[in-house]
């Protein structure tokens, strides 16, 4: 049964589509905690024969979904404390809204004051934007209903009923987050299987096959994106619980080296069938073992045994018998062969940290964690230091937020005098989480298309199933759930299923729902949308080359000590073990500024599309050679002449004099210096270094993707403007 994955394609895609099922468990708990919040104050109110109706209930839901959905402290303690004062919050904006409910200036107010802060007081964390979010949506939801003194205590009843719920859902129910941890462990591996079945496939067709390509590209990606949520879940505590003896750097470097490997596989199966070297039976055999024996090696299953490693040792010894075998030719080796030499090299390391950890599992001994300290980040710590007398960017969303609120109050009171916040709503969760005019712009369209379809559809349904209450409430618990499953994969899909439930709850509340009126819905979002846009142009405008410009900083700004680290590492006994996850945080970045490209990635045949698509090549580059150097970073035992340590010397320094010279040209400054091309550097290391004969390491063949990194760096800086050497 646990192999069936490995047979069927649609299974395999199925299991590993939510890596630890975080999005199940966190949609799970938010929809379960507003069903047990709603059905237990309704009971209470049943039970006690108050006849205020749902009203307190729906309250009630509401605060334990957000309860759920917008607690984000860093720590469980923190999260905690944020979740009580939830229900403090909810009380204060129940109260206010009823007392100014008959005075709409006053509601006006109170509720631009509340978006204002919740964006002002996020400088100093996270809770205060929660806390005035609830307080925000209560005191609408308490001035729309106009309650009155004696209804208060109801509502303070519903309040607390989902505070509590969301706190037993967050904090007791569901939390074993080492099962998380091994679930995502488990998704990466079926993933993993999935991508070498396919390669397998691909060396077996005699011709390439365009398609097979196309779908290796996009499971190489999409592993990519699961080993960087797999290393977000690795904490030592849930490492101990699942694998005892295990250290978190050693599964966080293996699930690296493993993606790494599965990478260099494609690219080199890609390179050799160019060359025609599958041709020959006995490399495709062997290269075909090798990816059999990685697919099937089981690192991290219970009871494993040693025996498990040895196909994949085997495979891999054969592979570097025949690589000695052809570089022992007389005549001068093939290009081709150093692709099976990447192979074997990255292939070996994963074998070696696949032993250690199988080592660590079976010895069950305390190990010293001096190695897991990571060293705070003095960089961080001077910035911090520096005064800075600009505005910081809360402060900057605050004043675009209030600038907004208050056209949104007017436009909506134009729109729809009766309910004239709807307008104010989608200008603040527009503007929420969006620095740059191009994402608000993104988000902003995303949102509306959104609206458009859910509104179809929810009107649609919505007249279908009315009169038959349960199947509508039904209906309504699967579109909470859908929205908050689907959040992190499509916002357009997730405002898709927020429109939808809005439709159901009109139809539930109101007795019906009218075209008119979920078209008001529709008009508001779109108002609401364009009002977040154009005061972002006018107010503080951040321009999305700026923010374009500042992710790139920050990626080359993390790549910069990675790689002279790295160099010096040939001169210098270096510790190399955070590299894996320096790599992790390069993509990371790299996805960041992907994601503040979007909008000019849209424009096609725009001269701006253009650019960004060079400079994304370039980056994505610069990230692939720097991956490939943290496997060789772990090859100690190189020879050289000691003329060359000066050489080492001199790429550290004009390697990292080409990254600042990049980062300042990237954000337009100006800057004094030159690109450095290494060429001179280059040649002295390849008239220098010992042959394949005289050393058992290939100091040229370790350097290859610094060359081919600074040669990034220079074209790069070079179109920005830079001067070369």
């Amino acid at each position: 049964m646990r192999q069936l994955h490995r047979k069927h394609q649609w299974l395999a895609r199925l299991m590993a589509s939510d890596p630890g099922y975080v999005r199940l468990q966190k949609a799970g708990r938010a929809t379960a905690s507003l069903i047990f919040s709603i059905f237990s104050t309704l009971l209470l109110i049943r039970y006690t024969g108050h006849p205020g109706g749902i009203t307190p209930a729906i309250v009630s839901g509401m605060l334990g979904l957000m309860g759920i959905m917008v607690v984000m402290d860093d720590t469980k303690k923190q999260m905690k404390v944020t979740t009580i004062l939830l229900g403090i919050s909810a009380m204060l904006g129940i109260t206010i809204g009823s007392i100014v409910a008959g005075h709409a200036y006053y509601i006006d107010l109170v509720l631009i004051f509340s978006v204002f802060s919740s964006f002002y007081f996020s400088r100093f964390g996270t809770r205060y934007f929660s806390l005035f979010m609830i307080f925000f949506l209560t005191v609408y939801f308490s001035s729309v209903l106009k309650l009155l003194s004696e209804q208060l205590p109801w509502f303070y009843l519903g309040v607390w009923c989902g505070v509590i719920y969301a706190f037993i859902f967050n904090f007791f129910l569901f939390q074993d987050t080492a099962k998380n941890l091994r679930s995502s462990i488990r998704s990466f591996h079926i993933q993993s299987n999935l991508t070498l079945n396919l390669l397998i496939e691909a060396m077996k067709d005699k011709k390439t096959d365009p398609l097979r390509k196309k779908e290796l590209e996009k499971n190489v990606l999409k592993l990519r994106e699961y080993a960087l949520i797999v290393s977000g879940y690795i904490n030592a505590d849930d490492v101990q619980k699942m694998w005892p003896g295990l250290l978190p750097n050693q599964l966080r470097l293996y699930v690296f080296d493993t993606g790494m490997l599965i990478e260099t596989l494609i690219d080199s199966v890609r390179g050799l069938k160019k060359a025609e070297a599958l041709e020959v039976e006995k490399i495709k055999q062997l290269l075909i073992s090798v990816t059999e024996a990685v697919r099937d090696a089981e690192v991290l299953a219970p009871n494993v045994k040693e025996q498990n490693l040895q196909p994949a040792e085997k495979a891999v010894q054969q592979l570097r018998l025949l690589i000695m075998e052809l570089f022992e030719r007389e005549e001068p080796p093939k290009g081709w062969i150093y692709l099976i030499r990447r192979i074997e090299s990255i292939a070996n390391h994963v074998i070696e940290g696949a032993v250690s950890i199988q080592q660590s599992l079976h010895s069950h001994q305390t190990l010293n964690r001096a190695d897991d300290v990571v060293e705070e980040n003095e960089e961080d710590e001077d910035s911090a230091s520096e005064k800075d007398n600009s505005l910081k960017p809360s402060t900057k969303k605050a004043y675009q937020a209030l600038v907004a609120g208050i056209i949104s109050i007017i436009v909506g009171l134009i729109i729809s005098p009766t309910q004239p916040y709807w307008v104010l709503l989608t200008a603040f969760v527009v503007l929420l989480g969006t620095e740059s005019i191009g994402r608000i712009y993104t988000k902003g369209y995303q949102r509306s298309l959104g609206t458009i379809i859910g509104a179809v559809l929810g009107f649609a349904l919505a007249k279908l199933l009315s009169g038959h209450t349960v199947l509508e409430i039904v209906f309504l618990f699967v579109v909470v759930f859908l929205a908050f499953y689907l959040f992190t994969v499509s916002y357009t899909l997730m405002s898709v299923f927020i429109t939808m439930l809005i439709a159901f709850m009109y139809d539930l509340l109101l007795g019906g729902i009218t075209l008119t009126l979920i078209g008001a819905r529709v008009l508001d979002t779109i108002a609401g949308a364009v009002i977040a846009l154009g005061v972002s142009y006018i107010i503080f405008p951040k321009k999305t080359k700026d923010k374009v410009a500042e992710s790139i900083g920050d990626f080359l700004g993390e790549l910069s000590p990675f790689v002279t680290e790295y160099v010096r590492s040939f001169r210098e006994d270096v510790n190399v073990k955070n590299l894996s996850e320096s790599a992790f945080q390069l993509d990371q970045k790299l996805q960041v500024i992907r994601d503040e490209a979007q909008s000019f990635l849209q424009r096609r045949g725009s001269p701006i599309y253009s650019d960004m698509v060079r400079w994304m090549t370039m980056l994505a580059a610069i990230n692939y050679y720097a991956r490939h150097l943290v496997a060789s970073a772990y090859r100690k035992g190189f020879d050289y002449p000691e003329e060359l340590v000066e050489v080492f010397i001199q790429i550290e320094k004009k390697l990292k004099e080409n990254i600042d010279y990049l980062t300042e040209l990237v954000k337009g400054n100006e800057a004094e210096g030159v690109l450095h091309s290494l060429e001179e550097e280059r040649e002295k290391i390849e008239r220098l270094a010992p042959s394949r004969k005289q050393s058992h390491r290939d100091l040229v063949h370790h350097l290859y993707y610094v060359w081919r990194m600074n040669r990034s760096f220079v074209d790069l800086g070079y179109e920005l403007g830079g001067e070369k050497e």
